[in-house]
C-alpha cells in the first residue's frame, strides 16, 4: 500500500459508498453510468452487482496500467488483496446478496452481463489476468463475514489516513486520531482466535497490515512533522482474551492442593475428637469408682 494506491482507493470509496442506505447501496446512478458503464448502464452496469463489479475492473486496470499491480512491482499482491477485500466486502455488504464462488461470479459478469466491454481493449484482455489474481486469492472469499469486514475497516482506516496527510497540510498531527482507530481495529484483530492463528493466511494478512503501517509512519517522516506521536502495533492480544494454560494449570493445582489441605484438617479434627474421647473415660471411671 502507498499514497498513490490510496489515491484511487478514494475515487472508488466517492463513486461506491461503501455504505447502504434502508437496505440499498448509496449508489449515484447517473454518475456510475457516465463515468464507468459508457454512458448507459445498459450495457454492463445494470444490476448492482455489475456496478461493483464495473468498479473492481475499473480500479484493477488503472493500478496495472501504471505498473502498481504486475510481476515487478513490490506489493504487487499485497494490493491485490486489498482491492480484492474491496469486491468481497461490497458484495457481501447486502444481506441477501451471497457469494460462494468468487471467479464464477466474475467470469458471469465478463461472459453473460457485458463485462468484457469493459475489460478487454485490442491490446489486453483483464479479465485473464484477474481472473489469475483471483485464483491465488480464493481464500479470501471464505472468509467470515464478520472477519473480512475487519481487515476492510483496518485497510480503509490506514488509506484514508495516506489520503489525509497528502491534504498537504505540513503538521499532520490533527489527522492522527485514524492511526488509533487502525491500532485498535488491528488489536480486534490480534483478539480474534479465529484469526490469530499461528499460520495460515489470516495471519499473513496481518502481518501485510503490519507491515504497510510501518511503510506509513516511514512516509509520514517524509511528508510532515509529529509523525513521532503515531502509536505502535500492539504484538500480543489484551490480558482480557488471552487466559494462558499454565495460570490455569497453576489456578488447578491450588484448587487441589486446598481441597487436599481442608480434607487433612477435617481428618485430623476427627482423630483429635477421638482421642481426646478415649482419655476421658478412665477419668470418668475413676469418678464413679470413688
Amino acid at each position: 500500500m502507498d499514497e498513490e494506491v490510496c489515491q484511487y482507493f478514494k475515487i472508488i470509496w466517492d463513486d461506491f459508498p461503501d455504505t447502504l442506505s434502508d437496505g440499498n447501496y448509496n449508489f449515484n446512478r447517473d454518475h456510475i453510468c457516465q463515468t464507468y458503464c459508457g454512458k448507459k448502464c445498459t450495457d454492463y452496469c445494470e444490476s448492482d452487482t455489475d456496478k461493483i463489479m464495473t468498479g473492481f475492473v475499473s480500479l484493477f486496470k488503472k493500478l496495472y496500467d501504471y505498473n502498481l499491480i504486475n510481476d515487478d512491482a513490490p506489493n504487487s499482491m499485497n494490493i491485490v488483496e486489498y482491492i480484492i477485500i474491496w469486491l468481497i466486502y461490497m458484495l457481501k455488504l447486502k444481506d441477501d446478496n451471497t457469494i460462494s464462488n468468487l471467479k464464477e461470479a466474475f467470469n458471469s459478469y465478463i461472459h453473460e452481463h457485458g463485462g468484457h466491454i469493459l475489460a478487454s481493449t485490442d491490446y489486453i484482455d483483464y479479465s485473464v489476468n484477474i481472473e489469475k489474481l483471483i485464483d491465488n486469492k480464493s481464500y479470501l472469499v471464505d472468509m467470515d463475514k464478520n472477519t473480512i469486514f475487519k481487515f476492510y475497516n483496518a485497510l480503509k482506516l490506514l488509506c484514508s489516513t495516506y489520503n489525509d496527510i497528502n491534504s498537504g497540510t505540513p503538521d499532520c498531527t490533527k489527522y492522527f486520531e485514524k492511526t488509533k482507530e487502525f491500532v485498535n481495529e488491528y488489536q480486534n484483530l490480534l483478539n480474534d482466535n479465529n484469526i490469530n492463528t499461528k499460520d495460515g493466511q489470516h495471519n499473513k494478512m496481518l502481518s501485510t497490515l503490519s507491515t504497510d503501517y510501518d511503510h506509513f509512519k516511514s512516509y509520514c517522516d517524509e511528508k510532515c512533522t509529529g509523525c513521532n506521536i503515531i502509536p505502535p502495533l500492539p504484538t500480543t492480544k489484551t490480558p482480557e482474551f488471552s487466559t494462558p494454560s499454565h495460570v490455569e494449570d497453576i489456578a488447578h493445582s491450588s484448587l487441589q492442593g486446598s481441597e487436599v489441605t481442608s480434607s487433612s484438617s477435617s481428618a485430623g479434627s476427627k482423630l483429635i475428637s477421638v482421642l481426646l474421647i478415649f482419655s476421658a473415660i478412665p477419668l470418668f471411671l475413676g469418678i464413679a469408682y470413688k
